[in-house]
């Protein structure tokens, strides 16, 4: 029976530099492997942005690649989504930018995956999670195709050339080109791809936007295999979750660095979104049998959050019906915006207590007869 593969985001560290990124894999990933991986290799969900790439591409490879082996790790997936500064200042909307309307967005993306395609072990799946196209307000559909077919080109001479599988993972996001997963079906439809391209096609499947958006786990994978959009990894992480009644307690969760949409589901089912929290609360009026969902990572091993809910609930459901062999990753990168009093133990105990409930997830759902 084959291992799962289990990993953390390492978005949750901030740095751009190669330099810094390097110091923070250096410090939290051993601590981290120790705990839930002591006598196996140890998958690490690599953030790069497109200034640690470029430093790591002109020197550090080759010390990287020993330091990985030292350590007993491995490198299946690159999260190619931010390309520059993610902590510290106000990302909000800019997080998206350059979209995929942009020549740098591809040139950054094929860069990750010549980096990938050097570590990806023999006869593994990669993957590369990207922006899903780029924010919805910002963009028309007239340029990003030519972009995402360079890349998907790119990934196909990788696969000829390298024999490395490398998958481009759009991950749908509220207030994006990409929303659900009905979008991402549509839009990969839409490309009208040869074969060899849409294999390299896939989602990055995040358990805090599509529960967010009010979809449903065994939905949205029935679309998926439907339309042969390959899964190229899934984020386990949760939403908040609020009644009507519970909203004012979302606004100790408005703070200024990132975006933190909001869909509300009316008691007809209609959904309503606000592409920041500030502004539903300000905006929405709304009635008792309102149901709030708030785009801000908690750890998946909360049920709650003080007097809020999660949708933790979601994730629970995804798990059973997954292959053994799609990668998981736990990615709460808002981990330094939280409020302190979901903070109270220090970063590698919060990620080690992440995974080792996803560990213990998995577990029980592999051990169902």
């Amino acid at each position: 029976m084959n291992s799962r593969i289990i990993t953390y985001c390492s978005n949750i560290h901030p740095g751009e530099s190669w330099e810094e990124t390097f110091r923070a894999l250096q410090e939290h990933v051993p601590k981290v492997k120790q705990a839930v991986s002591p006598d196996a290799r140890f998958p690490i969900g690599l953030r790069l942005s497109a200034r640690a790439a470029r430093e790591l591409l002109a020197a550090g490879r080759a010390s990287f690649a020993s330091w990985l082996r030292q350590e007993g790790c491995y490198v299946p997936t690159i999260n190619g989504f931010v390309y520059g500064a993610f902590h510290g200042e106000a990302v909000k909307h800019k997080v998206y930018l350059p979209d995929w309307h942009s020549r740098e967005r591809a040139e950054y993306t094929n860069l990750l995956a010549d980096l990938l395609a050097e570590w990806l072990p023999a006869g593994m799946t990669g993957s590369i999670s990207t922006v899903p196209i780029g924010f919805k307000a910002s963009l028309s559909p007239a340029e990003y195709r030519t972009r995402v077919l360079q890349v998907l080109t790119h990934l196909d001479c990788l696969k000829e050339e390298m024999g490395v599988d490398i998958v481009l993972a759009l991950e749908p996001e509220p207030a994006c080109v990409l929303e659900t997963t009905a979008d991402l079906v549509r839009f990969v439809e839409e490309m009208d791809l040869p074969a060899r391209l849409r294999e390299r096609v896939g989602i990055c499947l995040d358990c805090c936007h599509l529960a967010q958006q009010f979809e449903e786990p065994e939905s949205a994978l029935s679309l998926l295999a439907d339309s042969g959009i390959r899964l190229g990894k899934v984020q386990v992480s949760s939403a908040l979750s609020a009644g009507h009644g519970d909203r004012a307690a979302l606004s100790s969760f408005a703070e200024p660095c990132y975006l933190h949409q909001v869909v509300i589901r009316g008691k007809d089912g209609t959904l309503i979104r606000y592409n920041d929290l500030p502004a539903a609360l300000e905006q929405h009026r709304g009635e008792g049998g309102d149901e709030w969902r708030c785009h801000f990572h908690v750890p998946v091993f909360l049920q709650e959050a003080g007097a809020l809910g999660t949708t933790r609930g979601f994730a629970e459901k995804l798990l059973p019906l997954l292959d053994r062999d799609v990668l998981l990753e736990v990615e709460t990168y808002s981990w330094g915006v939280l409020p302190p009093q979901l903070r109270s133990e220090d970063l590698s105990s919060s990620i080690i207590r992440e995974i080792q409930w996803l560990q213990g997830s998995v577990n029980a759902t592999d051990c169902r007869p």
